[in-house]
């Protein structure tokens, strides 16, 4: 970007669009050194037409998630394979937050503050697991992964109260819950560096999942919405109000939840081993 001024959301979607991951990476922090110097703008009359899908690299093969095969980090293979499915998760994650940067044009100058810095957050966590993916001698696309985030992006992509109430608090929640128990396994299988890499990742998706309770409750107080009762008519209507336990309480009080929701959740998850 040679120009002093750009159309935020054209650069949005120009990082969404991108399917290199180190260029995707690039291009996100750019955008948020761009932004935070005031060198965008967001001026929906001006753009182009919203992107409805991500670039993506040719690989990982994408597979259904009962096609994924568990694997013990007893191995470097295993570790690999765990790494890789958290590098996925990232990778989906940045696009995430650029579709919502891109695709909701009437929210407020806060809402693109919000989730351009959880871009570029996304965007470090990819390198983290990427850089251990390098270190066991493998890298992004050598194992298979699933598509359920971006499932949900579409499933969401009509309304951004819908899109905070189950992406960021729902799917990205499940990371708070399920990413201290990794951190122990990786410690326990002697790979110190990967359970510090996820530390990192936990502490920042505890604010990412925080930006989506925010959100989530200011658009409902802006339609005169009670967020309560609409949370759990969500998770019925669209994850059939399965939640998976247990449920990481602190974090997610951290992240945003009232005890009245975390009450609620803990009434309709399920127990389930996690790969």
């Amino acid at each position: 970007m040679t120009q002093r001024q750009g159309n935020l959301f054209d650069v949005a979607a120009a990082c969404l669009a991108e399917p290199d991951p180190a260029r995707k990476q690039a291009a996100t922090q750019s955008a948020a050194e761009y932004w935070r110097d005031g060198c965008l703008h967001a001026d929906a009359s001006g753009a182009d037409p919203v992107r409805d899908l991500p670039g993506r690299p040719a690989r990982p093969e994408l597979v259904a998630p009962r096609a994924l095969k568990a694997r013990k980090l007893t191995s470097r293979e295993g570790r690999a394979a765990m790494i890789h499915a958290v590098a996925h998760i990232e990778f989906n994650a940045i696009n995430l937050a650029w579709d919502a940067v891109q695709r909701f044009r009437a929210m407020p100058t806060d809402f693109y503050a919000d989730w351009i810095g959880v871009a570029a957050e996304e965007a470090e966590h990819f390198g983290l697991m990427r850089d251990r993916l390098r270190d066991l001698g493998y890298d992004y696309g050598d194992f298979p992964a699933h598509d359920g985030l971006w499932e949900m992006a579409r499933a969401t992509a009509h309304d951004p109260l819908v899109r905070m109430a189950l992406v960021p608090r729902v799917l990205e929640a499940r990371g708070l819950d399920v990413t201290p128990g990794m951190i122990a396994r990786f410690e326990a299988a002697g790979d110190p560096e990967t359970a510090a890499s996820l530390g990192v990742i936990l502490r920042d998706e505890v604010g990412h999942v925080a930006v989506g309770s925010r959100w989530f409750k200011r658009l409902c107080e802006d339609r005169g919405l009670d967020p309560g009762p609409l949370y759990f008519d969500l998770l019925r209507e669209y994850m059939r109000a399965e939640i998976r336990c247990p449920l990481n309480l602190p974090a997610r009080r951290e992240a945003g939840f009232d005890e009245v929701e975390l009450e609620g959740l803990q009434a309709l998850c399920r127990t389930v081993d996690e790969p």
